[in-house]
């Protein structure tokens, strides 16, 4: 079986709970409604599907390499990436001016998420050239956007982001790679850079470096680090390709999963330095650097949910195949395949509430994205600001961990077979694990919603999103259905246990900030459980309304409401609990006395 992706879904999701239809009233989205959007999933799909998901498993197999210096990648990714590149694709989300297709981050989410179902290893040379894209129109001069811009969104030439040094992993005020100012303006780069994505390939003619060094003299700490421009080869003034940088790959990592996609240790500056131009101004480069890792987080939770749908579509196939034993109710005479067996479906089913629920409010996030950044009223682009923001480091934090358990049970619906390499259900499962751990760990995520996004405004946002919900049980309240009454019973529990969170973390930050940080993870796994229960509880409203109404598919909106019913019973009930972790069970974290580790 090869990928299908879920159009209809995907559909569902931006038209009935991320509202597209007010996304295309905003000035430069007059084009972007249902139809578009349609047909741009459509022509997606077809891409993934036929081009880029059969180069899966041969990724897998057979991996890039590195020879000589040169990257050399999977056989067919070149090609694929030609064609993603020529059809638009990496341009979809960007601004027209500079080539791109101008269409909402709404739309976007979607065809990413499809791309990292196709392949996860494949998926991250758009990923962070999208980054680097964001960084130069936000801070690039005028220069450099017309120099990288066009070829970049076109697919010619891919970007990247270097932060990481041996010695510097998350901490980035140990950064050391140093830049030399020249009298021409430039600067020369000096320095070792790990963990790169696609820091040197063979799929593109040129390679964007974005790069934070250190300029002589500058502060102590992350005050002082500057971000630049460092391409593998020089730009002539006439956009031609000049000479070769003295930015070269010196080795790629060999890894657990994403084995297709090369992770580089580059080399600066060891034949004299490295050219790069500065972006914006001296020791300003985290804050800039953070545009690019705040597009990355995003697009890395919809790696989960990628993966994690591709993981649940080969577990129901393998179910549906698979005849063993009888089944317990003894509705069939002899064996049966397993997906008649309750567990199993226990399982089918938390793969796939999950991914729907995720996908659902990264859909929603990506549509508070578009307004915050191109509404034309100030109050609508704060409010949607500050939702979007809150919403960051929950789609990175409890997606990629969703995804970790969704391809863990798709390992497990297999069975044996599942552990071994042939049947493809591993691959997932190592592929996944990376998501956890770059662009920040949960960890980093949940410490950026405690501080930044909780207890830097005392929960007012949180709280406000909060109230949000409310709204939602109230319409559940309303109805006769036994569906919405579960929903509304689990929603309210689960919505009053994150506010008793949020209240303790921002009282305890400051003043006792071991018992905060003991239970920030949890914290970031209570408020992404919610937030995409709460997605489904919407989700089961229009999906009832439209049942009623006789609109739609049928066997959709049923199969809709039941994932939301199961979301409520088996996935936000865990809420409370998961409070009482966190409220109560600080002090036995920090409790054990290190020597008796």
């Amino acid at each position: 079986m090869t990928y299908r992706a879920p159009v209809k879904d995907m559909l569902f999701c931006m038209q009935e709970l991320a509202g597209l239809e007010q996304v295309a009233k905003i000035p430069g989205f007059e084009d972007a409604g249902i139809e578009t959007a349609q047909a741009v999933l459509e022509e997606s799909a077809k891409l993934n599907e036929e081009v880029v998901a059969p180069l899966n498993v041969e990724g897998d197999r057979q991996p890039s390499y590195w020879k000589d210096g040169k990257v050399f990648t999977t056989a067919g990714f070149k090609e694929a990436f030609k064609q993603f590149g020529e059809g638009g694709w990496q341009g979809l989300q960007h601004p027209t001016d500079f080539g791109g297709q101008g269409l909402p981050k709404t739309i976007a989410a979607a065809c990413i998420e499809m791309l990292n179902s196709a392949n996860l290893s494949f998926a991250l040379c758009p990923l962070l050239t999208d980054g680097a894209i964001e960084a130069l129109l936000t801070a690039g001069s005028d220069e450099q956007k017309a120099t990288y811009l066009p070829k970049m969104i076109s697919g010619e030439w891919t970007g990247t982001m270097n932060l990481t040094e041996p010695q510097a992993g998350s901490d980035l005020a140990l950064v050391r790679t140093r830049a030399e100012p020249q009298p021409d303006g430039t600067y020369k780069i000096f320095g070792t850079k790990i963990f790169i994505t696609y820091g040197e390939h063979d799929m593109a003619d040129n390679i964007v470096h974005l790069v934070l060094a250190r300029v002589a003299g500058a502060p102590e700490g992350v005050k002082g680090i500057s971000l630049f421009v460092v391409p593998k080869f020089l730009v002539n003034a006439d956009g031609s390709l000049g000479a070769r940088n003295d930015a070269h790959c010196v080795s790629i990592e060999h890894k657990l999963g994403i084995k297709a996609s090369p992770t580089a240790v580059l080399q600066f500056g060891d034949h004299g330095g490295a050219i790069g131009t500065l972006v914006g101004q001296e020791n300003r480069g985290l804050e800039y650097m953070f545009i690019m890792m705040n597009a990355a987080r995003y697009a890395v939770g919809i790696q989960g949910i990628g993966v994690a749908e591709r993981a649940y579509q080969k577990a129901v196939e393998y179910a549906r195949e698979r005849i063993q034993s009888r089944p317990v109710d003894g509705s069939q005479p002899g064996s049966a395949a397993i997906i008649h067996h309750p567990d199993v479906k226990r399982m089918l089913m938390t793969m796939r509430a999950y991914t729907e629920g995720c996908r659902a409010l990264a859909i929603v996030s990506g549509a508070a994205y578009d307004a915050a950044h191109n509404h034309p009223d100030a109050e609508v682009r704060k409010q949607n600001q500050a939702f979007y923001e809150f919403m960051v480091p929950l789609v990175k934090g409890y997606s990629t961990e969703m995804s970790l358990e969704v391809t863990s049970l798709g390992v497990q619906v297999h069975g044996g077979m599942g552990f071994i390499e042939e049947t493809g259900a591993a691959q997932y499962y190592r592929d996944a694990k990376i998501l956890t751990i770059y662009e920040g760990t949960t960890a980093i995520q949940a410490n950026d919603l405690v501080g930044r996004k909780t207890a830097r405004d005392g929960g007012t946002t949180a709280k406000a999103i909060a109230k949000q919900i409310e709204v939602t049980e109230a319409a559940l309240a309303k109805r006769e259905s036994a569906d919405a009454r579960a929903m509304a019973k689990r929603l309210k529990a689960a919505r009053e246990a994150f506010v008793q969170v949020v209240d303790f973390i921002a009282a305890n930050t400051k003043s006792n900030p071991n018992a905060a940080f003991a239970g920030s993870v949890p914290y970031l796994m209570l408020a992404g459980n919610v937030m995409a229960g709460w997605q489904m509880a919407r989700a089961l409203l229009v999906a009832e309304e439209q049942l009623a109404d006789g609109k739609g598919d049928n066997a959709f909106l049923k199969a809709k409401v039941t994932t939301a019913r199961f979301y409520a019973d088996h996935l936000l009930s865990k809420a409370p609990a998961t409070r009482d972790a966190i409220v109560e069970g600080a002090d036995s974290v920090t409790a054990l006395a290190l020597d008796a580790f």
